[in-house]
């Protein structure tokens, strides 16, 4: 997909599509108020039956190429307690679709938790690539 629909992907509530699996968690309750300053909360559920709340702010947004948003846990994570954190997406414009980028910071002195989260969006990424490559397919079907 191009940049500008990965984009919608990650800041709306279609991330309630995508982000997640049956035997990991998946993200209900997505509600966000996309403009800077504004905020962003979500449900995680988990596979063993655990609803925990994330929630944040958007820090930048510069349509289609970079998403800044804050980021905390509203429960005590075993790594990162309930400390904001940042993550950055980036979106380059490729031939096929869009590369993202994510940068994910705030682990000053948590290495456990900074390669955890590294782990989580290598995961999160695998569960988004082929979702939009099915909305590319479906997309350009009805054009």
């Amino acid at each position: 997909c191009p940049p500008e629909r990965v984009y919608r992907m990650l800041v709306t509530a279609e991330v309630e599509r995508w982000w997640g699996s049956s035997g990991t968690y998946v993200m209900r309750e997505w509600i966000a108020d996309v403009r800077p300053g504004g905020t962003w909360r979500v449900l995680v559920c988990f596979a063993d039956g655990r609803r925990l709340p994330a929630s944040g702010r958007f820090v930048e947004l510069d349509l289609p190429e970079k998403v800044v948003q804050t980021r905390a846990y509203e429960f005590d994570h075993p790594a990162v307690g309930r400390s904001e954190t940042r993550v950055t997406y980036l979106f380059a414009r490729t031939p096929r679709g869009a590369r993202v980028t994510v940068f994910h910071e705030g682990f000053q002195g948590r290495e456990a938790a900074a390669v955890e989260h590294a782990l989580g969006w290598e995961r999160v990424l695998s569960w988004l690539e082929p979702y939009a490559r099915r909305v590319h397919d479906e997309e350009r079907r009805r054009q």
